[in-house]
């Protein structure tokens, strides 16, 4: 009986204590937040910016690590393959969650397994055009397309990047058909368009509202669904003839495979009271950034639709890389 009773207790015990380590609080150790693009990026700010919020709310060290290289393959796979622990996390733009899978084919893993955790912010993308460009919006643009086939260049990134998946969309949308351009980088093809060596690129608000102030670009619309209240006279490209046209660029937080739903969860919400605080809005609004947040389920509903967006665009395109 006695035995019995030592075993009946021992068990107890161990039921406790797996019960007590299940309920450990989160995190217990360093966070690493990988982002698979360079330092002194938009993303790298806006991680940063985050990283330091969630230290201070969690009290444990939240690092960044930068992991660029094979268009944001090579830190998004290593993010693929970590454990699914919470302890590594991916911040990225929209390639690594919404289009690396439908570009790439030979891919070392697989985006649609990552798990959507917050979304972070957003920002509009705009048409920038050459100062001297002949047209002053997208209607003049489209005439002009269509006048001068195959003669509009436009620049981007580099194949797949969201500017020249806008510049499909465009032509898509538009029944136009353009020469594209691609640079390494937004600042060489910036400059090149204010040097009037190329007609179009689609940018960022952050960095085009202060070139369309000084005249050094013109912008023929606002790429995303709604006006920006930052440049309130530059219609969107939808309510100038291309309806549905929607075109942002925006960051999100996701896990490995297999990221626990309890834990994902814990995440969301520390990261979504985070984005609410007055003081983290405002460094957002700072460097042009609209927080988003909200819950898991708003996360993967809002990705699925990028995916379904920008798969439209690659299949009506042809856009391919393998």
């Amino acid at each position: 009986m006695k035995v019995r009773s030592w075993l009946v207790a021992a068990g107890l015990a161990l039921v406790a204590a797996t019960s007590a380590s299940a309920q450990e609080p989160y995190p217990t150790h360093v966070v690493k937040i990988v982002l698979p693009v360079l330092p002194g990026s938009t993303t790298d700010i806006l991680a940063r910016l985050v990283a330091k919020a969630l230290q201070d709310k969690w009290g444990k060290p939240v690092i960044v690590e930068n992991m660029p290289g094979a268009a944001m393959n090579l830190g998004s796979e290593y993010v693929a393959h970590a454990e699914p622990d919470g302890y590594t996390l991916l911040l990225c733009p929209p390639a690594p969650l919404a289009i690396q899978q439908l570009l790439y084919h030979n891919l070392k893993y697989d985006p649609t397994k990552f798990v959507p955790v917050v979304l972070l912010a957003k920002i509009a993308n705009v048409l920038d055009a050459r100062p001297n460009f002949p047209v002053n919006d997208v209607k003049g643009l489209i005439a002009y397309g269509k006048a001068h086939p195959g003669k509009l260049t436009f620049a981007s990134q580099g194949v797949g990047s969201t500017a020249q998946l806008s510049g499909a969309e465009l032509e898509v949308l538009g029944g136009i058909k353009m020469v594209h351009v691609p640079y390494h980088g937004a600042q060489p093809a910036l400059i090149d368009v204010m040097a009037g060596n190329v007609d179009l690129f689609f940018d960022t608000l952050a960095t085009s509202a202060p070139l369309y102030r000084a005249g050094k670009v013109k912008l023929l619309g606002v790429a995303s669904p709604e006006r920006s209240s930052r440049l309130p006279q530059v219609p969107t490209i939808a309510e100038q003839g291309l309806a549905g046209f929607r075109s942002i660029t925006w960051f999100a937080i996701a896990g490995p495979p297999g990221l626990p739903a309890a834990l994902a969860e814990t995440i969301n919400r520390d990261t979504d009271a985070v984005l609410q605080e007055p003081a983290i809005v405002q460094k957002l609004r700072a460097i042009e950034l609209d927080p988003m947040g909200g819950t898991l389920s708003d996360a993967k509903k809002f990705i699925g639709e990028e995916t379904q967006l920008w798969g439209h665009v690659i299949s009506e395109s042809h856009i391919s890389l393998d």
